[in-house]
């Protein structure tokens, strides 16, 4: 017998779809400008459909060595800030999760952590910190000040104990070490959780573009995310160049078609990712939102 569809139903469906096409139709508004010719997108009549289509956005895109050298930097820091989130995550999860008597400065590490969450040092007083120890203007800056996402640390932790205690404690009979035991015992059932945290900070170094304008000097060292920005502000303030080569430099490299194709190429990393750590994203959300 099938289930009989009531307005509960309906309504949750509808909020979905809407949902969903708030999330695609600005891509595809973008992916169609991008087909488009500058012309078209400069009267803004592109919607979701390009209008005059051509590929010489892609073409000059193909071309352009700093989109490149940028898009290369982006991966560089994914691939060096994820490592460090998610190491710096386990190992400061892996403790928090067991109770005080197991481990007596539980509570006032849980505080210290939650407390940086509620209060930053602000924006000075952290670039001070980034020059004083000579990060400025190397990848670095983009990766240390955040090293240990504290939410990601916390969804981990909650995951780390709704882990059975009994696992833990048979291991520890067998003559097993602490590190074995977080090694051979909760990273293996916890993937789901990993892969969630993984994906975070995949999606919050790609996307992060604030602090590579703050912390680097040479745009030759700007990241994708941020060497879109920079691209953007280009046309913004496209009104206030006075020199004819520099105004005719920033027209071809902020076009609408080409900063358009641009943000396009920037978003298809994570598109391909999003689909392979769907399962695990949606199963370590849960399993680790919730302690019985």
């Amino acid at each position: 017998m099938r289930r009989k569809i009531g307005a509960a139903d309906v309504i949750i469906t509808a909020v979905c779809i809407i949902s969903a096409a708030l999330c695609l139709l600005p891509m595809l508004n973008t992916f169609a400008i991008s087909l488009s010719s500058s012309v078209q997108a400069a009267s803004g009549r592109v919607t979701f459909f390009p209008r005059s289509f051509t590929l010489s956005a892609y073409e000059y895109l193909l071309g352009e060595s700093q989109f490149y050298t940028a898009f290369l930097i982006s991966v560089e820091r994914v691939v060096l800030g994820t490592s460090i989130n998610v190491l710096m995550m386990i190992l400061a999860a892996f403790p928090l999760s067991h109770s005080k008597k197991n481990f007596r400065p539980r509570n006032g590490f849980m505080w210290f952590l939650v407390f940086t969450m509620m209060f930053g040092g602000g924006l000075i007083p952290t670039y001070m910190v980034v020059s004083s120890v000579g990060l400025i203007d190397k990848i670095w800056s983009l990766i240390l000040p955040g090293a240990v996402p504290v939410w990601n640390c916390i969804l981990l932790m909650n995951f780390f104990r709704s882990l059975p205690v009994e696992l833990e404690e048979a291991s520890f009979i067998d003559g097993a070490m602490p590190v074995q035991v977080l090694y051979k015992v909760y990273l293996p059932l916890s993937l789901p959780a990993l892969s969630t945290v993984t994906l975070f900070s995949i999606v919050g170094h790609w996307n992060e573009f604030f602090s590579g304008m703050i912390y680097l000097n040479s745009q030759d060292k700007y990241p994708l995310a941020t060497y879109i920005n920079a691209l953007v502000n280009q046309a913004k303030n496209i009104m206030n160049i006075t020199d004819p080569q520099e105004l005719q430099k920033t027209l071809e490299r902020s076009d609408t078609t080409l900063n358009s194709a641009k943000i396009f190429v920037s978003l298809i990393p994570i598109l391909i990712i999003y689909p392979f750590m769907q399962k695990y994203f949606v199963t370590g959300l849960v399993m680790g939102s919730v302690k019985e």
